[in-house]
């Protein structure tokens, strides 16, 4: 159960290493959300699933759907002019 747990928290500094060097956007808002994914399991792991669950509601999804629909709404902005 530990080596699990010692992989998870590496896959969470791969992610957000990822998620802040990625050149693209949409790229980082899919890092963000797997790496929210990825604290969910950790969440777990602690033995806290009410904050599991609260996070995978918001963390991963809420936050995810704002970010990629204001993407969106951006580039649609982008295209009128």
């Amino acid at each position: 159960m530990q080596i699990i747990e010692i992989l998870v928290g590496i896959a969470l500094l791969i992610f957000a290493f990822l998620a802040i060097e990625s050149k693209k956007i949409i790229n980082s808002v899919i890092y963000l959300s797997i790496l929210s994914m990825l604290s969910v399991v950790s969440f777990i792991f602690m033995k806290a699933p009410d904050v599991a669950i609260t996070e995978a509601v918001i963390g991963s999804g809420l936050v995810t759907a704002i970010f990629i629909f204001t993407l969106f709404s951006i580039k649609k902005v982008g295209d009128k002019k």
